[in-house]
């Protein structure tokens, strides 16, 4: 017993004098991917700033993104902190730390949705960046108080519910739109998604042990700068394009905007109608990313992971930043390609540079998008694959229950924003009356069914579609495995979600007292209750215990 005791008590002792490696040649190949990930989402969201919500250029880079740059690094730093520590306890060299950034889904919400609409409405950009503030402000604390509620939630979830809405995500609103911008350059996009694809499904290794994201990135700019000389202009870069980014070249550090935060609470009432659906959709989207790193090998603390990104998202609110941090989709991807701890903090470090510096403009306008844009993909396949390679092969079709309200929501954005830009360029034109706008707009809704395409539909399959996701795949595991009591509660479940509007609606209520969606709302609930009975008869021991109840009639 004692030999026993001193081993264990030795090897606890060698596990705490380990000392992880900060930095292996992996990180590189992490770095140079996840980094471009975080550059291209940081491309995106200046674009927003400046051309869809038209606020001025001292705001973009003076206020907003070293707000930005402040949160995220913060955020890089702590998870490459939680990296280091798990290593440390476990004795291994092979743990990666969680990716994190401003939160993709979100980034679009809080513009068109939250600062767009404010923004018409007063005709002043400071008033939608004060909205914005809120609305974080609000998110923030959610995360905050369900991190102590999510690790039961994870508890009493399968693995294949978790990992399948995560996967439907990453198909539709993560690989979707880097896939098409590859097919609509693909003298760019397929040939760098090839050199990634050799590499790092392939195991090819580039000349020096250059990584495979940069080798991309080089072959994409060297493709479209010399499209140029033939005229071609792939990629759309142009020295011109070069000349005026530098004019947004200067140093700026974040200042406290707490006032900006507490004068958007004028706007309270719009804002908490997204701020709550959105805040429990971090919550359930940063337990999948959880879930997801375990699979992988490496399991973080829920409680601190949430906590941490509802922290790190209120002090860059407080700073300015009107956009929520959020554990990325991806850690298997990058743990695959041999990040460890020091990429996360180099993509910290790569951050702050870039927003206090105001470099992102001058990046846009030296690197095509599309040259990093199969790197995106190539997570986004890893992600689904994932779903089904770490779980019970019996529970695919559960899975791909899990991804079909992604496709509904997926392909009803299409929809509207197709409708959108058809009633805009209408009434450029002149063709329509600015009045007659939304009268034509329910009139093409309402003619889509006659061609095949059922709007109402997507819109109702796809609301809320990371929840509607997770209890479609928990209720489809636990039928195949013939636990219909907890099918029965998981059923319950998305009927009251679905009642308030939380799954299979667009806004959060009560609709007059009878649900949101009530006709959906009470399916569940009548599917609740059908598993339940089903429970209690115990169908399989009923059939086996009286065959003769079941036997063919005597004839």
């Amino acid at each position: 017993m004692s030999t026993l005791t001193g081993t264990a008590g030795s090897s606890d002792l060698n596990k705490s004098d380990f000392k992880p490696a900060l930095w292996t040649s992996g990180d590189w190949n992490a770095f140079f991917g996840f980094g471009t990930n975080i550059l291209v989402n940081m491309l995106v969201l200046t674009g927003l700033l400046r051309f869809v919500l038209k606020m001025p250029d001292s705001l973009v880079f003076g206020r907003i993104l070293p707000a930005l740059g402040l949160m995220m690094c913060l955020s890089t730093f702590y998870y490459a902190y939680l990296a280091y520590r798990l290593a440390q306890k476990t004795g291994r060299n092979d743990v990666c730390a969680l990716p994190s950034g401003v939160s993709v889904p979100h980034m679009f919400i809080v513009t068109f949705v939250i600062m767009l609409p404010i923004t018409l409405k007063t005709g002043d950009p400071l008033k939608g960046w004060s909205a914005g503030l809120v609305w974080v402000f609000f998110q923030s604390f959610i995360l905050m108080i369900g991190g102590f509620i999510a690790p039961f939630i994870r508890k009493i979830t399968p693995r294949a519910a978790l990992l399948g809405t995560l996967a439907g995500v990453s198909v539709t609103f993560i690989s979707m739109r880097p896939a098409l911008e590859m097919y609509m350059t693909p003298q760019i996009g397929l040939v760098c998604f090839a050199i990634i694809l050799v590499s790092w499904f392939g195991g090819v290794k580039y000349w020096r042990g250059i990584p495979a994201g940069l080798v991309a990135i080089a072959a994409g700019m060297i493709i479209a700068w010399g499209s140029n000389l033939f005229g071609l202009g792939l990629g759309g870069l142009s020295i011109a394009g070069v000349g005026a980014a530098f004019a947004n070249f200067g140093f700026s550090v974040p200042l406290p905007a707490v006032g900006y935060v507490f004068s958007g609470f004028e706007f309270l009432g719009i804002i908490l109608v997204t701020a709550v659906p959105f805040g429990i959709y971090d919550l359930v989207e940063a337990m999948d990313n959880v879930e997801s790193a375990e699979a992988a090998g490496d399991e973080y603390p829920t409680t601190r992971v949430l906590t941490a990104d509802g922290v790190v998202s209120l002090i860059g609110c407080l700073m300015g930043n009107p956009f929520i941090n959020a554990v990325y989709i991806g850690h298997p991807g990058w743990k695959a390609m041999g990040g460890r701890i020091g990429y996360s903090a180099a993509t910290g470090i790569m951050v702050v540079v870039l927003a206090w510096f105001g470099i992102i403009s001058v990046l846009l306008a030296l690197v095509p998008v599309v040259a990093i844009s199969p790197i995106l993909l190539y997570i986004g396949m890893l992600i689904g694959a994932q779903a089904f390679q770490t779980t019970p092969v019996k529970h695919a079709p559960a899975i791909v229950l899990a991804l079909t309200p992604h496709l509904a929501a997926w392909a009803k954005l299409q929809i509207d924003t197709m409708l959108a830009s058809t009633m805009t360029a209408a009434a450029t034109v002149g063709g329509m009356a600015a009045d007659k706008a939304d009268a034509v707009k329910t009139a093409a809704v309402a003619a889509l069914p006659q061609q095949g395409v059922f709007y109402h539909g997507l819109e109702v399959m796809g609301g809320g579609s990371i929840l509607g996701g997770l209890i479609l795949g928990a209720i489809g595991v636990f039928i195949i495995e013939r636990d219909f009591e907890k099918a029965s509660a998981f059923a319950l479940v998305g009927a009251v979600l679905t009642y308030f509007g939380f799954m299979h609606g667009e806004a959060v209520g009560i609709g007059g007292g009878f649900g949101v969606t009530p006709a959906v709302a009470l399916a569940y609930a009548v599917m609740a209750a059908g598993l339940f009975v089903a429970s209690k008869l115990g169908t399989t021991e009923h059939y086996a215990a009286h065959p003769e109840m079941h036997a063919a009639p005597a004839e």
